[in-house]
């Protein structure tokens, strides 16, 4: 794709499954990297967490559209415990439109439902920790934000980041922020993206 729009490098941000995704592209294409960003996402042998497997084995049972409807027509169910609550530090400011947004394309066609379904069956470990060694000659400037009140991805794995990646600053610790934080605290982090993306 960057060939085609004929661009030769990238300001690369990542967040939850596309941290892993960004991981593996700058570990695999360091040349095209300007820079990498980085929040609580899958790393190394931690894709997919602990805390998501039964949600993965909901998919790979064929419940993931019954899933998605019930959480479009009823958003409380969204924002439960049991579903994408933990994922925020306060759930129930996640309005209906968002959810809407979030959720409505996903189930528009049966081949959309499908494609996600290959996308969460596709979570494997292996493609994150066959790159450590590439990862760890990374030198494009990293700045690593993360939530300490994740679920999903303990604190450990920003420090982990920091240490394998050269190119690195130490972690920046949000205190009591959760995976979605992005979106949350969006001031925040868009002021450390921007002193960041500037920087280089």
């Amino acid at each position: 794709m960057l060939d085609a729009l004929q661009i030769d490098k990238v300001d690369v941000v990542g967040n939850d499954s596309g941290g892993g995704i960004a991981q593996i592209f700058a570990a695999l294409n360091p040349e095209r990297v300007r820079s990498l960003i980085l929040t609580d996402c899958d790393t190394h042998d931690n894709w997919p967490p602990e805390a998501f497997k039964a949600f993965l084995e909901m998919a790979a049972a064929g419940g993931l559209r019954d899933t998605l409807n019930a959480m479009l027509s009823d958003k409380a169910i969204y924002r439960s415990p049991g579903a994408l609550g933990p994922a925020y530090e306060r759930p129930e400011s996640v309005s209906d439109e968002d959810i809407e947004i979030y959720l409505r394309p996903l189930v528009r066609s049966e081949q959309r439902t499908r494609d996600l379904q290959r996308f969460l069956a596709a979570f494997d470990h292996r493609h994150t920790v066959t790159v450590e060694p590439r990862l760890r000659q990374l030198q494009a400037p990293t700045l690593i934000v993360w939530g300490t009140d994740d679920v999903y991805f303990p604190v450990k794995w920003a420090h982990w980041l920091a240490e394998a990646i050269p190119g690195a600053k130490p972690p920046i610790e949000l205190a009591g922020a959760r995976i979605f934080f992005p979106e949350e605290r969006a001031e925040e982090f868009n002021q450390l993206l921007r002193n960041h993306l500037v920087a280089q």
